[in-house]
C-alpha cells in the first residue's frame, strides 16, 4: 500500500477520494450550522413578536387575533425548518464518521 515516499498510503486513489468526500461534507456541514444559526436567532426575534401577538390578541380585536395566528405559523416555520437542518447535519456527520473509520490508521 505505501511505497518509500508515501509510508502511510494516502497516496492510494481510493484514500484521496475518501480525504475529498469528507472535505465536501465539511463543507456541507458548516454551511448548514451557519444556516442553522441565523435560523436560531429569527426564530428568537419571532418568538418575542409572537408572544407580543398573543398578548395583544386576548385583549384585542379580530385583526389581533389574526395577526396572533399568523406570527404563531412563523414559529412554528422556523422551528420546522431548524429540525430539518439539524436532521440534516446529523445525517452528513454520520456519513463523515462512516468515511473517517475507512481512512488507513
Amino acid at each position: 500500500m505505501g511505497n518509500i515516499g508515501d509510508p502511510w498510503g494516502y497516496a492510494e486513489p481510493s484514500v484521496k477520494r475518501i480525504h475529498r468526500r469528507i472535505f465536501r461534507l465539511n463543507d456541507k456541514i458548516a454551511v448548514l450550522e451557519r444556516e442553522a444559526r441565523q435560523a436560531s436567532a429569527e426564530l428568537e426575534y419571532h418568538r418575542s413578536i409572537n408572544e407580543d401577538a398573543q398578548r395583544d390578541a386576548a385583549v384585542g380585536n379580530y385583526i389581533d387575533r389574526e395577526e396572533a395566528g399568523l406570527t404563531s405559523a412563523d414559529v412554528r416555520r422556523f422551528e420546522k425548518a431548524i429540525a430539518q437542518s439539524d436532521r440534516q447535519r446529523e445525517k452528513l456527520e454520520a456519513k463523515r464518521a462512516a468515511l473517517l473509520a475507512k481512512l488507513p490508521e
